[in-house]
């Protein structure tokens, strides 16, 4: 029980020294890959920002896995993270790493197939109408199911349309 409270200066020591080495690679990294690395911009991007809290968690509280073997693992899932990037600019590679946003609503109409497809509940659309402040159903222009996760709602009490260029991207199944 006293090792789980307390622990002795060899162990901080470990954990000072390994902090300051994750925490100057992370900075680096991030100035030469950009701030994407922590981005939900796809769930590729969410899925490096985890391993990358996993990586830095892995090397600080474990003796098991060396600052270098923690800064290669970094530096590997940002060359990964680059390299998915660059390649996003062809279709059948961005059709392979991202998910399509999909419509849950248009106007007052809810795509009820789509909200299965998302295994979004129609309890979670109400709690995001009411996020975004919806009070009338005919405020609604769309709900999209972002290709992050999200759940976008764009709405006005005026007579508007939606610009296409905004939903282009947009499935309607």
């Amino acid at each position: 029980m006293k090792e789980w409270i307390f622990t002795n200066l060899e162990t901080l020591k470990f954990i000072f020294v390994s902090t300051l080495g994750i925490y100057t690679t992370v900075i680096l990294l991030t100035k030469i890959f950009g701030k994407r690395s922590f981005s939900k911009m796809s769930s590729f991007d969410f899925a490096c920002t985890i391993a990358i809290g996993s990586i830095i968690a892995s090397t600080l509280l474990s003796k098991s896995v060396s600052l270098l073997e923690g800064v290669f693992g970094l530096t590997f899932i940002y060359i990964l993270q680059g390299i998915t990037a660059y390649f996003r600019k062809y279709q059948f590679f961005r059709n392979a790493v991202d998910n399509d946003p999909l419509f849950l609503m248009i106007g007052e109409e809810i795509l009820w197939n789509n909200l299965k497809k998302a295994k979004v509940t129609e309890g979670d659309l109400r709690a995001k109408l009411r996020e975004a402040n919806v009070i009338k159903l005919s405020e609604v222009k769309a709900v999209i199911f972002e290709a992050t996760g999200d759940i976008s709602v764009l709405h006005s009490s005026k007579k508007e349309t939606i610009e296409s260029w905004i939903v282009e991207d947009v499935s309607k199944k």
